[in-house]
């Protein structure tokens, strides 16, 4: 992989700032993970939106990049979207906000001794003019991401299977049942970082067996557990 990633808790509620040193030709894999982004990389603003698949950071040509990873369901209400259009994309920030404001952005980033925090602030004066994140969906991200089945979470919500999966679209980018089966995937993921044998990491995060577990990190990222967890020699 290479490079050097570093990050951190946000100021803004349940988001994480990050930052990254990259060397030229280094390839660095993104797995969904249910959040978007906000990116400041070779002098531009970017969106990342949510992913249904493995890609890889625009980090080819190395140099310094910073971002603030937004919490499933809490970025579309900063961002003034709904999160299904950008499913899959990176979008310049201009072609969302006022070009005149992205420019004044663009000129501050540029200008600041510490981009990522100078991202963050972006952030965080944009959420004072701007509606909170609807309680109802961050709700749903957190019972999915704790677990809880798509249909039982709808009860708890009091959500139709419709209703819900509406809304999903609007908040996460795509329907429940995708956000449920990338939430279970980055608990297996997190599970055998901590040192639980893929077997054990498999069945508390979810899955059926370690093969379900195989067969959703081919689906979703494209690679085996084994692969994506041994680090470049």
């Amino acid at each position: 992989m290479g490079g050097r990633y570093e990050e951190w808790a946000s100021r803004f509620d349940g988001a994480t700032v990050w930052t990254l040193s990259a060397p030229q030709g280094s390839v660095h894999p993104v797995l969904p993970d249910g959040c978007m982004d906000l990116l400041w990389i070779d002098g531009r603003l970017l969106v990342a939106g949510p992913d249904t698949h493995a890609g890889t950071s625009p980090a080819g040509t190395g140099g310094q990049y910073a971002g603030i990873r937004f919490a499933p369901g809490t970025a579309p209400a900063l961002l003034g979207v709904p999160a299904h259009e950008l499913r899959d994309r990176r979008v310049a920030l201009a072609d969302l906000w006022p070009g005149a404001l992205v420019r004044l952005l663009t000129e501050r980033l540029a200008e600041a001794p510490d981009a990522a925090a100078a991202l963050e602030a972006v952030a965080l004066r944009r959420a004072a003019g701007t509606p909170p994140p609807d309680p109802l969906m961050r709700s749903v991200a957190a019972q999915l991401g704790g677990g809880r089945s798509v249909a039982d979470t709808a009860l708890a919500v009091g959500l139709g299977a419709r209703q819900l999966h509406r809304r999903s679209l609007e908040a996460f980018g795509y329907g429940p049942k995708t956000l449920a089966r990338v939430l279970r995937l980055q608990r297996a993921l997190a599970l055998v970082r901590s040192g639980k044998p893929y077997a054990e990491a498999a069945v508390e995060a979810g899955c059926t067996d370690q093969a379900h577990l195989a067969r959703e990190m081919r689906d979703l990222a494209g690679t085996t557990l084994t692969a994506y967890l041994t680090p470049p020699r």
